[in-house]
């Protein structure tokens, strides 16, 4: 199975970075399914109905988010009728919306897409360790499933790395988001799961973390509070991941990144 899943989509800019490339990646790397990662991408924070409509006709199958997926209000009644809309799994039990969704191929093919956040230098929420083992007591490869790929929303580079080889050889892949940052070192753990520490934003590059660069220097200079964050919005760039599983085990083969647009180098895999 051929999975892309892209980063933090950041404001206008990460929209248009998506609406851009995604035809490319699907007619050279002809995905399986296309994950994204949509918590930034109403003006920066939070996500709107219009907005997963909208990567629903680009061709996105499922969206995850995570500590922003609340930032705009309307998002809480569609949240419950969006089966494809995730928030982390380890919200507390009654909160609107689900962590986890079943794909299935027109092959017949299933992938479990399952979105969950740390806890390290973010809001406390349920423990993401004991949520991931309860989703896996269920969800089980080649049992009732043929892929299952975790987004994990977190901050801490250590906690992340802690996750993936926790589940490593129960899940097809593992990638992190937050940081907005692409990591260098997507590679497959010992027990056969993709990893790569985090996605990267797809946004403008020439900005603090998609953020417009005089807005964020400031509170650093000046350590008060400034203008409200805005996105920047010059020309994105792509992040991502491609990977490819095996059919009969349901782990990963490989996994490559997927950057395209300006500032940071670009990187487009192999079908």
């Amino acid at each position: 199975m051929h999975i892309v899943f892209i980063g933090d989509v950041m404001g206008r800019s990460g929209r248009e970075a998506l609406e851009k490339h995604l035809p490319r990646i699907q007619e050279e790397l002809k995905p399986d399914v296309i994950i994204v990662n949509g918590e930034n991408a109403a003006n920066g924070s939070g996500i709107t109905e219009k907005i997963c409509k909208q990567f629903y006709k680009f061709g996105v199958d499922c969206i995850t988010t995570g500590n922003h997926i609340w930032r705009k209000s309307e998002i809480i009644p569609h949240i419950e009728r969006d089966k494809k809309l995730l928030r982390p799994i380890n919200f507390p039990p009654g909160t609107p919306g689900n962590g986890i969704y079943k794909h299935q191929l027109s092959d017949g093919r299933k992938i479990t897409i399952i979105n969950a956040m740390g806890r390290l230098f973010m809001e406390e929420l349920d423990d993401p360790f004991q949520g991931i083992q309860s989703v896996l007591k269920e969800e089980r490869l080649m049992q009732n499933t043929d892929a299952i790929f975790v987004d994990f929303h977190a901050e801490a580079t250590s906690e992340k790395m802690s996750f993936a080889h926790y589940i490593d050889g129960r899940v097809s892949g593992v990638i992190g988001t937050h940081t907005h940052i692409p990591t260098a070192d997507a590679h497959i753990l010992s027990n056969g799961t993709a990893y790569m520490t985090d996605a990267g934003m797809s946004g403008d590059y020439d900005s603090v973390i998609g953020v417009e660069k005089k807005i964020a220097i400031h509170r650093y200079v000046k350590k008060m509070p400034g203008e409200r964050f805005r996105p920047a919005s010059a020309e994105g760039t792509l992040c991502g991941a491609l990977i490819v599983t095996n059919d009969n085990t349901g782990l990963a083969q490989r996994i490559e990144p997927i950057r395209l647009g300006t500032i940071i180098s670009e990187s487009m895999p192999e079908a």
